[in-house]
């Protein structure tokens, strides 16, 4: 490869690639300082230079001008300087050109090996900014590899999206569900990390957040902002709480989420290897908050205990118990975690046999004095 060779390949590799033509020509000239030290030796006073139009390359050592030479390869006589230009003092630098004889193949070795190193890493950076830009969103991946550890255990599963594999870690991985090479899932890319090699994807299926991003693939209104997912408590593989509410008048929330018949949250829920939804309405109101997150369950009464520690007690019918605690107490778990309240839950009769509530408030709902007890219409509830 001659001088002008060299141009037109970092000119179609600047193009074509996008990479700074620039940014080559400096690793060259460094990768040929480096060819120069084995030649002349570990000197810190020298420089190449490649001119950017024809492709010409010099090697020059930087001199001093000095009164006594120490050493003929850093310093230069006042006498020798002022042969080459009678206005040089001492302390002065000269630039005396040291290029080997074979520096044209040395230029073209190099050359070849750092256009191809700026090509891998130019790559690398291209997909690690691509993938940076997707962190917290949701994408299609095929399953590539599932490894097996001891006891045939699950390990990593590795996805391929798009070009780049990502690792799905068993701690992201839905409890119990099975992954078989070439199945389609959806993922919560969770971070991108620059390596020296390629960039390490870490993707999820147990974020909360996937749900979201799942609603907005599947729901118009939250995808625009119509509708706005105010907070989401999961349980990966079982069971997650969703609160939604309205930014315009008139939009059914909920309706939104759940579609027709409720195809939306179907598919969704049909993508997550069948955990099951509930789709609540916020509310400002703490008290009509809890009782609809504490859903499917039927509420009589929600008693604010105290704003400041966020506590609050409930009463539910005799027989709604159970089915408000939840399985291992996950429904009153989940929508503890939504409202971000702490809920004491009892049965009407054990509420009242314990005063566990005022409920001489609660039938006296239009006195000043009641406000902190709630009682919520069962069948509004519900809806």
């Amino acid at each position: 490869m001659d001088s002008v060779e060299l141009i037109r390949a970092l000119e179609i590799v600047s193009k074509e690639k996008g990479i700074d033509s620039e940014v080559i020509f400096e690793a060259i000239e460094n990768s040929l300082v480096t060819a120069c030290k084995k030649i002349y030796g570990n000197y810190s006073n020298m420089r190449v230079e490649i001119d950017r139009k024809t492709g010409d390359m010099k090697a020059y050592a930087q001199r001093m001008v000095v009164e006594e030479v120490v050493d003929d390869f850093t310093d230069i006589s006042l006498e020798e300087a002022r042969a080459i230009n009678p206005t040089y003092e001492l302390g002065d630098f000269i630039d005396s050109d040291i290029t080997p004889r074979d520096f044209g193949r040395s230029a073209a070795q190099s050359a070849k090996q750092i256009v191809v190193q700026k090509l891998r890493e130019a790559e690398r950076e291209k997909i690690y900014n691509e993938f940076v830009a997707k962190e917290r969103d949701c994408e299609t991946a095929i399953v590539e590899r599932v490894e097996v550890r001891e006891n045939n255990v699950v390990g990593n599963v590795i996805v391929k999206i798009g070009n780049m594999s990502a690792v799905l870690q068993p701690t992201e991985q839905i409890p119990g569900e099975v992954y078989k090479v070439n199945d389609r899932i959806k993922v919560y890319i969770l971070k991108v990390i620059k390596t020296s090699k390629d960039p390490q994807v870490r993707v999820s299926r147990t974020h909360y957040e996937l749900i979201k991003r799942l609603f907005e693939l599947e729901s118009p209104e939250v995808f625009d902002g119509t509708v706005e997912i105010k907070a989401i408590a999961r349980e990966a593989g079982s069971r997650a709480k969703m609160a939604v509410s309205s930014n315009i008048e008139g939009v059914d929330a909920v309706g939104a989420c759940v579609g027709q018949n409720g195809a939306r949250v179907d598919a969704i829920v049909s993508e997550l290897n069948g955990e099951k939804i509930d789709v609540i309405p916020w509310s400002e109101d703490p008290a009509k908050y809890i009782s609809a997150a504490l859903r499917p369950a039927k509420v009589l009464a929600v008693e604010i205990e105290s704003e400041d520690e966020k506590t609050a007690k409930v009463v539910v019918p005799d027989n709604q118990l159970s089915l408000a605690i939840g399985k291992e107490g996950q429904n009153v778990r989940l929508a503890a975690k939504l409202t971000g309240w702490k809920i004491d839950i009892k049965s009407e009769s054990q509420a009242r046999a314990t005063d566990f509530v005022d409920f001489d408030k609660i039938d006296n709902l239009n006195s000043e004095e009641s406000q902190d007890v709630v009682e919520l219409d069962i069948e509004e509830a519900n809806e």
